[in-house]
């Protein structure tokens, strides 16, 4: 099977390359994504996986239309989750979509598994939220027989953004900072299981439909940052702020750094009260899950974990 992978140089493209390569070496994976960093690190650590660092919202001066020939699946990754430049939503959640699937189609390739989020299902209304809705009813609009999945909060080896930010964080800062209580119910997916659900569905043709993939362990974000500062042997003091001056915080942090691992939406959308369905994926897809606690300890003390993640 040849696998096109647009937008896999992030968390779930890296580790799906790790899996299908030991699941199925024969397989051919070509990844698409315009983040040179994360690209030259898969080369590094994937040299028999092709990698194409271009635009795509592209089809000229590029080669991926052309790389896609013979390809027998798409599983569409790209996304933009935080960014200052509210621009960036639209062209990297909608815009890369819309080319995306024209190529598809224009290439006959049979199958394809959209990545979207469990935000589509919260009561925010930020950027992020509102195009992943938008992507996710174009996707099926345009594409019968798709199959979509819905995960929540993720994290794994290659996290630069989420849980893996803030473990680098904690080891290296005295204080680590919790907005208000703290008491908001987190509901966190193990990449690795993740990956499994979709290697299950690239090896079932007729799947199709739309799965919520929750974490299967309800937990506070205070009792979950406990645990992540324990997996990591750190011990930065816990401090409590308000809210709303930790938005300010926030807000004068995205002056400083034009993406911030964290935003005053994402804050939002954390104490937005959400909680998402549970369906029985590992049923379905056939998954063995890793509890919390064996997901935390395999992201963090694994041996490799400093060789696939970027410096604080």
């Amino acid at each position: 099977m040849k696998v096109f992978l647009p937008g896999g140089a992030g968390l779930v493209g890296l580790n799906l390359i790790a899996l299908l390569q030991q699941q199925h070496p024969d397989w051919q994976l070509l990844v698409v994504d315009k983040k040179r960093e994360a690209v030259e690190a898969g080369r590094k650590l994937f040299p028999a996986v092709e990698f194409l660092c271009e635009d795509l919202t592209s089809t000229s001066g590029v080669s991926w239309p052309q790389r896609l020939a013979g390809c027998d699946a798409c599983v569409m990754l790209q996304a933009e989750i935080g960014n200052t430049d509210p621009s960036q939503f639209e062209r990297n959640n909608i815009r890369t979509t819309e080319v995306v699937l024209e190529q598809l189609k224009r290439q006959a390739i049979p199958r394809l598994v959209h990545i979207s989020s469990s935000v589509v299902n919260s009561v925010a209304t930020d950027l992020y939220t509102t195009t992943k809705r938008a992507q996710e009813q174009l996707v099926q609009r345009s594409w019968p027989g798709v199959v979509i999945l819905r995960p929540t909060l993720m994290f794994g080896w290659f996290d630069r953004k989420h849980l893996g930010w803030l473990a680098r964080f904690m080891q290296k800062l005295p204080v680590f900072p919790i907005p208000g209580s703290g008491r908001f119910i987190r509901q966190p997916l193990y990449v690795g299981d993740f990956c499994q659900v979709i290697q299950s569905c690239l090896e079932q043709p007729g799947l199709s439909g739309s799965y919520d993939i929750t974490g299967l362990e309800q937990v506070s974000y205070i009792s979950l940052m406990r645990q992540l500062r324990q997996a990591v042997h750190a011990r930065p003091w816990i401090v409590h702020l308000p809210i709303p001056l930790f938005g300010w915080l926030l807000q004068l942090w995205a002056l400083i750094s034009r993406q911030p691992a964290f935003t005053r939406s994402q804050l939002t959308a954390l104490t937005a009260g959400d909680e998402f369905d549970v369906i029985d994926w590992p049923g379905i897809f056939s998954v063995q899950p890793t509890t919390l606690a064996d997901a935390l300890r395999i992201t963090y003390q694994d041996p490799h974990y400093s060789q696939v993640v970027i410096p604080f």
